[in-house]
């Protein structure tokens, strides 16, 4: 079986090899947002350490990532060989993926260079798959934030540490996925451990709203526990702050185009982006589609305090898509963007358009809470959704790429999904990425350009 593995490992290194090379031949010239890192990273290729664009946003890891490859490796720095940076991160996402999965799963790993079927199938999910052949910061950024929880998990808490400076070098708001990293290896860890009573964290699908202040009230008790293993992360946070009064703010270069908002609808587009996208790993639970659907009617619908309170949460959620939708001018403005014709299409077709998904917002979050809490406590369910808050409600751009690390967390933690679904979720991945590169790479515009994520 581990030979087989190897074998579809091979293929999936091989099918992006070749992608990466037809990506070089059709896009001879620097794209969309390459037209800014590319001449950065070739900048620090010549050792020019103090040029920098005032235009990039992001830390410069990316640049250093292709330089370390430039010198131990001997490759050209040129725009073929640097795009060749982000593939190999690509190579690495379904052997770490693998050890992520496994903790959730709480199997053994297997063998080294051995990755599991479903850790393949979500190495090619669509925004990771695409942009791992274009020199952006996502798939690096990616592959070091679980590496930084993969090490936390193996109660390596040095390394990650490390790992989690070296994730924040890709990207600013990496720095929350290094608290999650800790707080998902010690919450596994209490919930597991023998005579543990002091932290009150029940089964998730069984917990109300008591559950939650009784959690919440225990935790002081439990501070001794999780303190030790904290140091490594308190660095990481000390060396951040530091970032950030130095730079005076979160943000490098063009602080104007990038200004924090209160972007609460950015939470629901999450999930339904999620559920787009993921719908196999939802609906291919135990019990298939028929369990999930009543799981979830009965959830907003099975009583009369429950229907009073999806009453409560859409009036709620409609107050916010009134008062914190935001038209942002690029999303308004750049029709390269797929985003772009879903908010003009959809978005836009009628003021009412927005308050027609609330229920589908509220139906497909409920889904995932279910998928996700059948096999975690209360606390383990909820603080991947609580990091989530500080990462993308700051974003005011409504931009797929943004989400990317918070679905590849959220998705890793669904335990149970069977053969037929992983095969599905596959075949769903697959059938995206065909129709996007396709898109991009042949079905150039004239005037307006090739069309992308």
């Amino acid at each position: 079986m581990s030979s087989d593995r190897r074998i579809l490992y091979v293929v999936y290194c091989g099918v992006a090899v070749a992608v990466l090379k037809e990506f070089n031949a059709v896009v001879t010239e620097p794209y969309m947002d390459e037209p800014f890192h590319v001449p950065q990273a070739l900048a620090y290729c010549r050792g020019e350490w103090s040029t920098w664009d005032p235009k990039i946003t992001t830390p410069p890891g990316l640049y250093m990532l292709s330089v370390l490859l430039h010198r131990v490796f001997m490759f050209k720095c040129n725009l073929n060989l640097l795009r060749l940076t982000n593939t190999l991160t690509l190579f690495a996402l379904p052997l770490v993926l693998t050890r992520l999965l496994g903790f959730h799963q709480r199997r053994r790993s297997p063998p080294k260079l051995t990755p599991s079927i479903e850790a393949l199938v979500l190495s090619s999910f669509p925004i990771a798959w695409f942009f791992g052949f274009l020199y952006y910061t996502e798939v690096p950024s990616l592959v070091s934030v679980l590496c930084t929880v993969v090490a936390a998990t193996q109660n390596k808490h040095w390394l990650a540490g490390l790992l989690g400076i070296v994730s924040c070098l890709f990207r600013q708001n990496n720095v929350i996925w290094v608290l999650y990293a800790y707080a998902a290896s010690q919450l596994m860890r209490l919930r597991f451990k023998r005579g543990n009573d002091k932290l009150h964290d029940p089964p998730a699908l069984g917990a109300g709203a008591g559950d939650f202040i009784r959690s919440i009230m225990s935790a002081p008790k439990a501070l001794p526990e999780l303190l030790p293993a904290f140091a490594p992360y308190a660095v990481v946070l000390a060396l951040f702050g530091g970032f950030v009064i130095w730079n005076d703010g979160i943000v490098l270069g063009d602080k104007s185009n990038h200004v924090p908002s209160f972007h609460v609808p950015q939470l629901y587009y999450f999930i339904a982006f999620a559920t787009i996208i993921g719908w196999p790993a939802v609906l291919c639970g135990e019990g298939g589609p028929l369990k999930i659907a009543t799981d979830v009617i009965s959830r907003m619908f099975g009583s009369k305090r429950r229907i009073l309170l999806t009453a409560i949460v859409s009036i709620f959620m409609g107050i916010t898509i009134q008062h914190f939708t935001i038209h942002h001018p690029f999303l308004l403005s750049d029709n390269r963007h797929f985003t772009f014709y879903i908010w003009r299409r959809v978005f836009m077709l009628h003021a009412a358009v927005p308050y027609l998904f609330i229920p589908g917002y509220q139906a497909c979050a409920w889904a995932w809470w279910i998928r996700v809490a059948s096999d975690q406590s209360l606390l383990q369910t909820l603080v991947l959704p609580v990091l989530i808050l500080p990462t993308l409600l700051p974003t005011p751009l409504l931009e797929p790429r943004y989400f990317l690390v918070p679905y590849i967390l959220l998705r890793a933690q669904v335990v149970d999904v069977q053969p037929y679904g992983i095969f599905v979720e596959g075949l769903w991945y697959m059938v995206i990425n065909v129709a996007t590169t396709y898109v991009f790479l042949y079905k150039e515009r004239v005037g307006v350009g090739r069309f992308m994520w």
